[in-house]
């Protein structure tokens, strides 16, 4: 009974973070996959999941970093804890909700990694753009760097979000808040060559009939995943032989940090990235601020 009471909870929140907190599919599978994780060490325990004893949830932390796991990692798995109980509670009235009295694992505020100008130049121009797939993936990188999208964010996008006669895309980000995003000249040169000598031939590759209206396409005319985006820019990294790990959200924290470096407005790059809070753009301040020191350093006869 306790194994049929949790599927069903973990169901009805799964639904209310996608349906009434508008979280994107990503953002519910790591949920998802969180819970479930919790789930298999309770399985394993013979403990109910929905009302563990009391001590349960510090033993599974514990577990957690037994097996190895960041603190970070760990962080968000207890977050991820306490919201469903807390949503458990909401819809029940019962107040058990034992994740609230565990303390979170102190977290070292890490700041962002970025590309320099010379690397970035060197990973956009990685793609052949000969061919519809060297020129998908020129687009792609392209508009990653100018936009600072998420990559849920970009393998989101439609043909109808885009509008290259003004160089702005309509994005959906975090909680369905949409935004704009602006494009630039370069990225809107290379989403032209990509629409019109690119795109079509993917198409001829997906299922006749099928009208596909994602913007970025797969060799098999489908929508582009978050995973074969990552596979991407790892594989034009390698290309490039810069001898770092990039990832799509590499060339977010390197839009940001490029348009403080120079001059932009922080409130601007805050709108920009789509951050509701002022103080979550304000980490790249740092990274630039830190750059200015090590610029010092180098460079000052006395410093």
């Amino acid at each position: 009974m306790a194994w049929l009471d949790w599927a069903y909870w973990q169901d009805e929140y799964l639904t209310y973070l996608a349906k009434d907190r508008g979280y994107s599919p990503y953002t519910v599978a790591s949920y998802q996959d969180d819970l479930q994780d919790y789930a298999a060490f309770c399985q394993e325990r013979g403990v109910d999941p929905v009302s563990p004893p009391q001590g349960f949830l510090r033993a599974y932390l514990g577990n957690l970093n037994e097996r190895g796991y960041a603190r970070r990692t760990i962080a968000r798995r207890l977050a991820a804890l306490r919201s469903f109980f807390r949503f458990h509670e909401q819809r029940t009235g019962r107040s058990e909700n034992q994740a609230q009295q565990v303390y979170s694992p102190k977290l070292s505020r890490t700041l962002p990694t970025f590309l320099s100008e010379d690397q970035v130049e060197a990973l956009l121009q990685a793609p052949d753009t000969r061919t519809p797939l060297g020129l998908r993936d020129a687009a792609l990188l392209e508009v990653l760097y100018a936009t600072g999208a998420r990559v849920g964010e970009l393998v989101a996008l439609n043909l109808e979000d885009i509008n290259l006669a003004v160089g702005c895309a309509r994005v959906l980000g975090k909680g369905r808040r949409e935004r704009i995003v602006l494009l630039g000249g370069r990225a809107v040169d290379l989403l032209k060559r990509y629409l019109s000598a690119g795109r079509p031939k993917l198409m001829k590759a997906g299922k006749a009939g099928v009208v596909e209206p994602a913007l970025f396409l797969s060799r098999l005319g489908r929508r582009l995943t978050v995973r074969q985006v990552r596979r991407l820019v790892a594989k034009y990294t390698e290309a490039a032989a810069l001898n770092l790990h990039v990832s799509p959200h590499t060339l977010r924290h390197t839009f940001a940090t490029h348009l403080l470096e120079h001059g932009a407005d922080l409130r601007s790059v805050q709108e920009l990235l789509g951050h509701a809070s002022l103080s979550t753009t304000q980490i790249y301040t740092h990274v630039t601020r830190r750059r200015l020191y090590s610029e010092y350093r180098a460079a000052h006869p006395r410093a």
